[in-house]
């Protein structure tokens, strides 16, 4: 029996380890053999064959038993290494980059501005009814304000439909001339085919003096 225990020992894979356990409990396995040998044991010697043979295939099987998990664990740990991806391939450092198409046509027209002297101004994607529609001079009726064409919430107010509503609020904030400003940014309405989106970008300018400063040429 102890050059069984050296065969389970020594297994190097489970097909190793199962080739012993078939020489132990196969048809024609040593413990098999065993228990074979109690039918045409005296009945005196029964008892003890029995006792003998349960304790040889209780102790056999936990061997096996704790071989086999051993064995599973390690064929486990070498295929997950095997298997591993290296993170540290994809570190590379990325010293550059590219602009989105409509950002960098952004970027090109608010360069042209700022060196004409305007303000690049801002205002919320969220507006309220008046620098949307009535400052602007888009009343109730006006068709511009069809819930086909604009994003209502539920407190009244909208996704802006333009940026016009910065020119308001820019005026209010100078309140007197000069005004030199473009408002460049997201807007939103309920327009969605093959030429158009429901968010878009735009850029526009609003130019305020007195008398006679500024003209189109």
């Amino acid at each position: 029996m102890q050059e069984i225990k050296a065969k389970i020992d020594a297994a190097s894979s489970l097909s190793e380890l199962e080739a012993v356990r078939l020489e132990l409990f196969g048809k024609k396995g040593i413990i098999t053999a065993l228990f074979s040998e109690l039918k045409s044991a005296a009945p005196e010697q029964k008892k003890e064959l029995a006792v003998s043979a349960n304790e040889k295939r209780d102790y056999f099987s936990e061997l096996i038993a704790a071989k086999k998990a051993s064995l599973e664990a390690a064929e486990q740990k070498e295929a997950m290494k095997n298997e591993a991806s290296d993170v540290t391939l994809f570190n590379e450092n990325v010293n550059c980059g590219a602009l989105h198409p409509v950002m960098e046509t952004m970027d090109k027209i608010i360069d042209y501005f700022i060196a004409q002297n305007f303000s690049v101004e801002s205002g919320p994607l969220i507006e309220d009814d008046f620098h949307n529609f009535e400052a602007l001079n888009l009343p109730k009726y006006h068709p511009a304000r069809d819930m086909q064409d604009t994003f209502y919430l539920n407190d009244g107010r909208l996704l802006r439909t333009h940026t016009s509503g910065v020119q308001i609020r820019t005026m209010e904030k100078f309140k007197a001339p000069p005004v030199r400003m473009i408002a460049p940014g997201a807007v939103f309405r309920r327009d969605m085919d093959l030429t158009h989106t429901p968010m878009f970008h735009q850029v526009e300018g609003l130019v305020v003096e007195q008398g006679d400063r500024v003209s189109f040429a």
